[in-house]
């Protein structure tokens, strides 16, 4: 069985079960059962509960007792909407500084961080696939900003952030932040569709989050 281990109380993201649990829950955008994300990450379910717990305890989580028919209801998981991932499934805030030190270190301000941003965003992507929304949908949940998606006219793709991981630095220097985000963005997108542009990236409040990526050309299945 897969027992946490010990870990900072800051970054409960970091043991890798507890990052895969995270990133599942967010590209599954429903509440799931304990066994069922046992199934899916191919571990005990108890060890997975351990898990789960764990995470609700630091506020990542949360869960409803539900009934169906007889029996003892069971407990459905997901992503607590005020979520503040301290860790990375398997990258998040702990790798910002590192980041902002590889863009503010060449200079030529904000321009220079969004072309390094585009640079790291590529380095992010996971593999090409048939399926660009879903692949970006999937990054942007392992990087911890809970998006949700929704289809527009003219094959435009709307992805609404309910998280912001990156909030308190935010406060001190939002241009910088969000300009390095909106590198990585269009570098994941350079990388999963390259045909496809970004037509919008609407920075908000990173305490209500809702930041907007709107995508123009990408093409996928129906999202569901």
């Amino acid at each position: 069985m897969d027992s946490p281990a010990p870990i900072a109380a800051d970054d409960v993201l970091a043991q890798p079960t507890r990052a895969r649990l995270f990133a599942l829950l967010g590209e599954l955008k429903r509440p799931a059962g304990t066994v069922e994300l046992a199934e899916r990450v191919g571990l005990h379910a108890n060890g997975v509960r351990v898990h789960l717990e764990r995470m609700e305890q630091a506020g990542l989580v949360q869960r409803a007792r539900v009934r169906q028919g007889p029996g003892r209801p069971f407990d459905a998981w997901t992503i607590a909407r005020d979520a503040r991932p301290g860790g990375s499934p398997p990258r998040a805030y702990r790798d910002l500084g590192r980041w902002l030190a590889r863009a503010i270190g060449r200079g030529r301000g904000l321009r220079g961080i969004e072309r390094t941003g585009r640079e790291i965003g590529r380095g992010l992507a996971p593999g090409r696939t048939g399926a660009p929304v879903e692949a970006l949908q999937s990054a942007l949940s392992a990087l911890g900003f809970q998006p949700a998606v929704s289809r527009g006219r003219q094959d435009n793709v709307t992805f609404c952030l309910g998280n912001c991981p990156y909030r308190d630095a935010v406060h001190e220097n939002q241009p910088v932040i969000c300009t390095l985000h909106e590198g990585i963005t269009r570098g994941l997108l350079e990388a999963l569709a390259p045909d496809a542009k970004l037509a919008a990236f609407v920075p908000r409040d990173p305490d209500k989050a809702g930041c907007t990526i709107e995508v123009r050309g990408l093409e996928a299945r129906p999202v569901r």
